[in-house]
């Protein structure tokens, strides 16, 4: 491996990569590399790189004697540096092969041995250098990074080649420590599931995708965990995928995290917990001992775990949100990974009258106060939601109206809920809702005093007419004495 002291966090990876390496050899009858005599070359150097570090090619000379050295790449043999000891003359090619090596190559000038800077997984592949007619071959890969990946147990989930569509001559092998689990061979055009390795953990589990060869997993169990390799043309893509165990409970109640296995003589299991992976149970079949340490973090576990001797699957009593967060399992070398969530109890909404009602409807509030975070406030009619109401703050009041004519024959619920779903209440309304008898008494203020205003006016009006009548009718009655006198 060349410049890994300069990617820490890959070097847990450094002795898994060594080993990878060595299949190169296996497929070396494939890539053999043919001198201008047609003899194959004695030997064949591996070389790896993480993408944008450098790498050197060494030519193992201690000095260059012949007059024209040169540096060949790809299927084309392509020459993209040399070195003209006779005129002094060092030269690099930057603009071949689409510029991929513009401003990238050094070459030593005392032993013609060929640096990449800076590298790329274009500059992954066969590289020859060749001194007269002796030709000594490279096959440098260029690992393009780690990627991680975690899917909750039981899912499935896709490992992206990053690829849109495949060549007519792209084989893509996907591995795990060294072995190989999946190909698709455009070439042959042939898709092959190695269903029998690894004790047959992937049978029916493996699907490739014809287009762009990304690899799904489905049905993924705490095994699948593991560093998956992928090739294309010496390109390589690590993927770290963790499967974990996601369980959410409520403050107050029990949780199991369920180890999955059995318990062996000489097995060893160790729970760990939080950021800081601090050990909190274990179990040593071989002495046959259960510890649990009560006094580590605050004590928070203190007389809340139990381990099945049998299983090693972690029980926790009575939780609280404290002991929210993430728990692994140590079974010998293999780990698995557990998230849990404790969630707050929620207190039961509050449905009570409005202060307006009319004779038609019936408007309710549904209220509550609450002392945690993402929470949310719905009314229902049945199974729908209505209206719904959602916060992040603490210690916040929610209330949400509602109206409802007295007609209506539907359930309504006033629902309080997080991801918990049985912190959900529903209630029915619709002892609260009642058709008003007398709307003096059961009507609000409000109404009460818009028809008092009504009843008024009416008043008024029917005194103005009769006053107007009577005034009328007596007009009437002088104008027709007046007619009389005259006559």
């Amino acid at each position: 491996m060349q410049e890994s002291d300069q990617c820490p966090k890959y070097s847990s990876l450094v002795g898994h990569l060594m080993s990878v390496f060595e299949e190169f050899m296996l497929i070396l009858n494939l890539y053999s590399v043919k001198t201008s005599s047609g003899v194959f070359a004695d030997s064949v150097t591996s070389v790896s790189v993480w993408e944008r570090n450098s790498v050197s090619l060494n030519s193992d000379l201690t000095e260059i004697n012949d007059d024209v050295i040169q540096w060949r790449f790809g299927d084309k043999n392509t020459v993209i540096a040399e070195i003209n000891k006779q005129f002094d003359r060092i030269t690099v090619y930057d603009d071949v092969l689409d510029g991929r090596f513009r401003d990238r190559l050094k070459l030593d000038k005392q032993t013609g041995s060929l640096t990449i800077t800076n590298t790329g997984t274009e500059h992954a592949g066969v590289y020859k250098l060749q001194i007269k007619s002796e030709i000594k071959p490279f096959i440098l890969a260029v690992y393009g990074g780690l990627e991680s990946v975690s899917v909750k147990k039981g899912d499935s989930v896709s490992i992206n080649s990053d690829l849109t569509e495949m060549k007519d001559d792209d084989v893509i092998q996907w591995r795990i420590k060294n072995n190989l689990i999946a190909e698709i061979n455009k070439r042959l055009k042939g898709i092959t599931v190695y269903d029998d390795v690894l004790d047959g953990r992937f049978r029916d589990r493996l699907k490739l995708d014809d287009q762009t060869g990304s690899l799904t997993i489905t049905n993924t169990i705490f095994r699948d965990t593991d560093n998956y390799e992928q090739e294309i043309n010496y390109k390589r893509m690590i993927f770290s995928v963790n499967v974990y165990d996601d369980n959410l409970v409520m403050e107050g109640d029990s949780v199991t995290l369920d180890s999955d296995t059995e318990m062996m003589d000489g097995v060893r299991i160790l729970w760990l917990f939080g950021p800081e992976t601090t050990l909190i149970t274990g179990i040593n079949k071989r002495p046959k001992g259960i510890t649990v340490y009560d006094d580590v973090l605050d004590g928070r576990f203190r007389d809340r775990l139990k381990l099945d001797n049998q299983t090693g699957s972690l029980t926790i009593t009575n939780t609280t949100t404290e002991h929210t967060g993430d728990y692994k399992l140590l079974i010998n070398s293999a780990i698995k990974r557990f998230s849990l969530t404790v969630f707050t109890r929620l207190p039961v909404p509050i449905i009570s009258n409005s202060s307006y009602c009319s004779s038609s409807s019936c408007s309710l509030v549904c209220s509550s106060v609450v002392n945690v975070s993402d929470v949310t406030l719905s009314w229902y009619k049945g199974m729908s939601v209505l209206s719904s109401i959602s916060v992040c703050d603490l210690s916040i009041s929610l209330s949400l109206p509602l109206e409802v004519e007295y007609q209506d024959k539907n359930t309504y619920s006033c629902v309080l809920n997080n991801p918990i779903s049985n912190q959900t209440t529903h209630l029915d309304i619709h002892t609260l809702c009642h058709t008003c008898a007398d709307s003096v008494h059961c009507c609000g203020p409000i109404e009460a005093v818009i028809r008092l205003v009504l009843s008024a006016l009416v008043g008024v009006a029917t005194v103005i007419i009769l006053v107007y009548d009577i005034r009328s009718r007596r007009a009437e009655r002088d104008q027709a004495h007046i007619h009389t006198s005259g006559t």
